[in-house]
């Protein structure tokens, strides 16, 4: 299929749609989490433990190894707590802390807004801070993370990318800051099977499954037809597929079914 004139025009012109899409500065003040009436928010401040409690568990699937989940009074975006990940390599030591995401609506638009702080530069290696069962696809993860030291989401059903990791695609991503909070929003349209990812506000133009195949962006995602989410959960953490350790801080997380913002 033909790429629509916005999208072609962005994979023609890399240099300028890797300027246009840089993450702004984050804003200097901390924001409260927003708390839409049909979704929920966290900041962790009625944590009383050093384990993530209430709604949040730290369970991880398959094994287990080095890598923790903890409540943190040392960072913290808003107010005085945040969850912390001591990410390890290899994949046994993953860790996550999950939520359900029962009770919300489903079908159409899923909004989720994180604030995240780590310590390390993505690798060149696959890596997942963020990951949400499927159950449209055999319980198999959506996954947020990165590759070749960008931004990127996997589908771990088939491993498909987005963007794409070429030259291309991956400059039409971009990375995640190091030692500063980074706010993440994404939209998935459960419906539609459409995937919207911004970085401090701003839309990144690899990070986004419009409907229409692109290449180097989202015409791997889309090869196979009928994607339609169905997330269960939200799990943020690390899991590292070789090379990263990697410590976190996640804050100020909010849910629901229209868009939140920074």
């Amino acid at each position: 299929m033909t790429p629509t004139p916005h999208r072609a025009l962005a994979v023609a012109a890399v240099a300028v749609a890797v300027a246009l899409t840089a993450p702004a500065a984050p804003r200097a003040s901390a924001q409260p989490a927003a708390c839409a009436a049909n979704g929920f928010c966290e900041d962790f401040e009625s944590q009383t433990g050093t384990t993530p409690a209430g709604r949040w568990t730290t369970a991880v699937a398959n094994c287990s190894g080095t890598g923790t989940a903890t409540v943190d009074t040392t960072m913290a975006h808003g107010g005085t707590k945040s969850v912390r990940i001591t990410g390890k390599a290899g994949y046994c030591n993953h860790a996550f802390a999950g939520t359900s995401l029962s009770g919300l609506p489903s079908g159409g638009d899923l909004y989720t807004r994180f604030w995240v702080r780590h310590t390390t530069a993505l690798p060149a290696q696959h890596v997942t801070f963020a990951a949400l069962r499927d159950t449209n696809d055999n319980g198999k993860d959506l996954r947020m993370g990165g590759q070749n030291k960008a931004l990127q989401w996997n589908r771990e059903s088939d491993d498909a990318t987005l963007p794409a990791q070429s030259p291309a695609g991956v400059a039409l991503s971009t990375p995640l800051p190091v030692n500063t909070w980074t706010c993440l929003e994404f939209r998935l349209d459960r419906t539609a099977g459409r995937l919207d990812t911004w970085v401090n506000g701003g839309l990144v133009t690899g990070l986004v499954v419009d409907g229409t195949p692109t290449q180097d962006v989202d015409q791997q995602w889309l090869n196979r037809g009928g994607w339609r989410p169905a997330p269960a959960d939200l799990r943020l953490g690390w899991e590292s597929y070789g090379e990263g350790d990697d410590t976190l801080w996640y804050d100020d997380v909010a849910v629901g079914t229209s868009r939140i913002g920074c």
